[in-house]
């Protein structure tokens, strides 16, 4: 069911901060900022070669991220994300087999465009997991 390592996700206090930490201390190639309200956050991708790093910055009090930072006021790993063929095949799959899916179980848009859940971490070994439409 799996596929590819898509990316793992780093929320982060400082997104220019972090921006110039993976762009002018490592060399990395790193996107423009890509603010996502449905899901809170604003969003960059650092290129690694074979996957990527998402870095996340809270779009707002509100955000997921800005609870996850008062909990890791330096940031740190939030998620990681692997891609499936067909996401509501493996969202139904992973519900029967007693996975918890997050939210309404529904697939909403990521900052890719393509749909995404997320899984709860409890299910994962206390790692949030995020499936995304390859």
């Amino acid at each position: 069911m799996l596929g590819r390592l898509n990316h793992v996700a780093l929320a982060v206090p400082d997104l220019g901060a972090a921006i110039a930490a993976y762009r002018d201390t490592l060399g990395a190639r790193v996107t423009a900022p890509q603010a996502l309200p449905e899901h809170g956050v604003t969003v960059v991708f650092v290129d690694v070669g074979n996957t990527k790093i998402e870095l996340l910055e809270p779009l707002g009090e509100s955000s997921p991220i800005a609870a996850f930072l008062e909990k890791n006021p330096s940031g740190g790993m939030h998620h990681v994300c692997y891609e499936v063929d067909d996401i509501l095949a493996a969202r139904d799959r992973l519900k029967a087999s007693g996975a918890r899916v997050l939210g309404d179980g529904n697939p909403r848009n990521g900052a890719h465009g393509k749909p995404v859940l997320f899984l709860h971490p409890k299910d994962f070994f206390g790692t949030l997991v995020e499936l995304e439409q390859a």
